[in-house]
């Protein structure tokens, strides 16, 4: 096996011992064996102490075979409401991740630093959201409720549950990118086990 085989291995074997783990075009849980590996969801749950605690989000990963050299490619699925990630495409705005992205940092870093630093902090400067910046920037307190209207709708436990017969929709993607979002559409996944 070659030194970036074994580096995705060990990142998602770490990842997999903190969260749910799933393969994109296959709803069981990852296994290291099968091939494709590089390709998955991972659930994260909103940082505690902000305006998304209690929300689950499904993340998309896409790990490039040049990795850990170069980034991985990651996106939000369902929706939230945040200045530095685009709410139809769910692409996060991200330097550490787009930019200056490093062999030394893991893809535990992206779920246990990067995205609740993203969360607690935003970047209204520098949107993909522009209606969040300007709200967050106008008034931070209406910014807070909408993100929390936004985690009640589409990431919370019951929205999630109401949404579980609708997870092979998602799963049959080819990218995160690829889909238009409505205000009736729920999020995606199945986290009956969360």
């Amino acid at each position: 096996m070659s030194s970036p085989k074994r580096r995705i291995e060990t990142d998602v074997m770490k990842l997999m011992s903190d969260y749910e783990v799933t393969l994109v075009n296959d709803n069981s849980k990852l296994v290291l064996d099968q091939p494709p590996w590089q390709e998955f969801y991972v659930r994260f749950k909103g940082p505690e102490e902000t305006p998304f605690s209690g929300g689950l989000w499904k993340i998309h990963v896409e790990l490039p075979d040049q990795y850990p050299y170069k980034s991985p490619s990651i996106g939000f699925v369902n929706r939230i409401f945040h200045p530095n990630i685009d709410e139809l495409s769910g692409s996060v705005c991200l330097d550490v991740i787009n930019q200056t992205w490093s062999p030394m940092y893991a893809l535990i870093n992206i779920f246990e630093v990067f995205l609740p630093q993203l969360l607690r902090y935003p970047n209204p400067t520098d949107p993909l959201n522009g209606e969040a910046a300007a709200l967050l920037m106008r008034d931070s307190k209406s910014y807070d409720i909408k993100v929390k209207e936004y985690v009640l709708k589409y990431a919370s436990k019951e929205a999630v549950e109401e949404a579980s017969d609708d997870s092979e929709v998602d799963d049959e993607m080819s990218s995160v990118g690829s889909y238009e979002s409505g205000d009736d559409e729920e999020p995606a996944g199945n986290m009956d086990e969360l």
